[in-house]
């Protein structure tokens, strides 16, 4: 995927300026941005929603104008408001998606499983909760078996236990296929992404891989259980060097190295009969490059 000096304005208000980048095959890449910086509109050029714009696109050398009904076949798409039919039944959704795409023979139990709603595939869509309605928009992006993954906002509404399976998921799916992810939150890019691009005002301000951005730097945890804990027992994990009890349940584990230890912590709340509130990874370097571009 190849975009060279794409712009956008909404009358007179620029939405993107010059945007110009290169997405390859295997790779799993961020799209940060404080809210307004163009994000979701560079999202909707891509899918082809939006189609008056400036520049050129080309998917595997096929200009995104001339080809778009072939290129919009090998896209998967989650919006940030994901639309769900909620009257329709889980599997019925997938069917009518997949009818959509003309699929013979979709694989709709393949993906409900690969998502984690093989169990709720008879379920009324307004009875799920929003992380399952989440599931269920990734489900639909992924049925055609598309080569280009788009989501805006994957992982909104998703509990810790339910993060830590979609990242997984995605972080699958990037080995072999091309996955832009929008989302403010940092920790999201820090636990999913092999490269940042950081768009503000409608402008590129960074564009590295995620390895050279966090090389170095110190990664913290922060962790909420339903119970107490002794700062002792936390600092016992594997490459915590520091434990601060920054609010009643609510830890920061600073971590040693560039080996992700939430697992380790997620073993520790199993053994420990504890129940994980909220769990996220903050990278000090990150933050501070964000802050700075997007002051």
């Amino acid at each position: 995927m190849h975009l060279q000096n794409v712009s956008k304005s909404y009358g007179s208000f620029p939405a993107l300026q010059g945007v110009s980048l290169r997405l390859k095959k295997g790779e799993v890449v961020g799209l940060l941005g404080p809210n307004g910086a163009g994000k979701s509109t560079l999202m909707k050029i891509l899918t082809g929603y939006y189609q008056n714009w400036e520049g050129e696109i080309h998917f595997e050398g096929k200009d995104l104008r001339k080809a778009l009904p072939e290129i919009q076949r090998q896209i998967g798409y989650l919006p940030e408001n994901n639309p769900l039919y909620l009257e329709m039944y889980v599997k019925e959704y997938l069917k009518f998606v997949a009818d959509l795409y003309q699929l013979p023979q979709a694989p709709i139990a393949e993906v409900l499983k690969k998502t984690g709603l093989d169990t709720h595939a008879t379920q009324i869509i307004r009875t799920l909760s929003k992380g399952y309605r989440q599931r269920l928009g990734l489900a639909a992006a992924l049925l055609h078996n598309p080569k280009w993954i788009i989501l805006d906002e994957p992982t909104t509404g998703l509990d810790p236990n339910q993060l830590v399976e979609i990242r997984k998921l995605i972080r699958t799916l990037g080995k072999e296929k091309t996955v832009l992810l929008s989302t403010h939150i940092l920790q999201e890019v820090s636990a999913l992404c092999d490269r940042v691009i950081i768009i503000h005002k409608g402008r590129i301000v960074l564009d590295e891989p995620m390895e050279k951005l966090t090389a170095n730097q110190a990664s913290i945890i922060q962790v909420s259980f339903d119970y107490r804990v002794e700062t002792v027992a936390l600092q016992q994990l594997k490459n915590i060097h520091k434990v601060v009890n920054t609010h009643d349940f609510d830890y920061e584990l600073y971590v040693e190295g560039n080996e992700d230890q939430r697992p380790a912590v997620f073993d520790f709340a199993h053994d420990n009969g504890l129940k994980i509130l909220n769990l996220q990874l903050k990278n000090q370097g990150l933050e501070e490059v964000f802050k700075k571009l997007t002051r």
